[in-house]
């Protein structure tokens, strides 16, 4: 029996920061591997390319090649997070890469798995007016998500809303990365997707942590330590330009023209998308 070949692309989500096992992450997409497939004979092949930090960018240059060189049959990309977090944020940009991806993987016949995310801002519990341009990037980044996970047929999962955003025990003390159970919920939930499709004869994964949560005290010094690098990077590279995001907030809820802001990122998401060119339809195709 041939084994699953899983491949796994992306940032610190998917590297598994906020589950940690011995000395390293282990991660929802770890996770699931275990229940892809069942047997005496069954085997999966998992390999993790995900770095914390990465954004599309780093996906397409230094993931994607070798994720291809080993032909999976199945394979996540899920990224995009980071990518609203620096200045030199362009949607027209995510959407190409995410669709070199996303069609590079189709190419082989890889069952391609995707997912939105929440905004950053209302994780971190930002102000309003710093919060509301973050969340307005990561719409526009979903959107593109979900329009080319449609075209190119993706097991996607919908992560970006549901009570689990709301449940403290779900998250790590960062509130940006899920902690064990929040890594076990999205296991669980792409497991029943494949599941459903007939793509995953596995048990699935227990939603129920292997290991008691980490104390507070625990959290503190983590956040103390390798959070403060984090929060540094972010502030040195996004802080200028979304106070100047902020200033233009408010400038327009001042007017009562909110609204211009939510309409130009939507015709930006559109440009973006209608940019890309369409793939060519497969022989005997409907």
């Amino acid at each position: 029996m041939r084994p699953v070949r899983f491949v796994a692309l992306g940032d610190s989500l998917t590297e598994g920061v906020g589950d940690p096992v011995g000395e390293g992450w282990r991660g929802w997409a770890a996770l699931l591997a275990r229940g892809l497939s069942a047997g005496p004979e069954a085997a999966v092949e998992f390999t993790n390319l995900a770095v914390s930090g990465a954004q599309t960018r780093d996906v397409v240059e230094r993931q994607l090649p070798d994720a291809l060189a080993q032909r999976p049959g199945i394979a996540s990309v899920v990224v995009g997070v980071n990518d609203t977090l620096r200045c030199t944020f362009d949607v027209h940009a995510v959407a190409a890469r995410l669709d070199t991806v996303y069609g590079a993987f189709a190419a082989q016949g890889t069952v391609l798995l995707t997912a939105c995310l929440p905004d950053p801002g209302a994780m971190l519990g930002l102000p309003g007016v710093l919060a509301r341009p973050l969340a307005r990037r990561q719409r526009a980044v979903n959107a593109v998500v979900h329009a080319l996970s449609a075209r190119y047929g993706a097991v996607h999962l919908h992560a970006s809303e549901g009570a689990w955003l709301t449940d403290r025990a779900m998250w790590s003390v960062d509130r940006l990365h899920p902690g064990e159970r929040g890594h076990r919920q999205l296991a669980v939930r792409f497991h029943a997707l494949l599941a459903g499709a007939g793509l995953a004869t596995g048990p699935a994964p227990s939603p129920e942590p292997e290991f008691p949560a980490p104390t507070r005290s625990a959290g503190l010094r983590w956040l103390a330590t390798a959070g403060t690098g984090w929060v540094a990077r972010r502030c040195t590279d996004l802080l200028p330009q979304l106070l100047a995001l902020a200033v233009d907030e408010t400038r327009h809820r001042a007017r009562g023209t909110s609204a211009r802001l939510d309409l130009r990122t939507s015709a930006a998401v559109s440009a973006a998308l209608a940019a890309l060119s369409v793939p060519e339809r497969q022989p005997g195709a409907a």
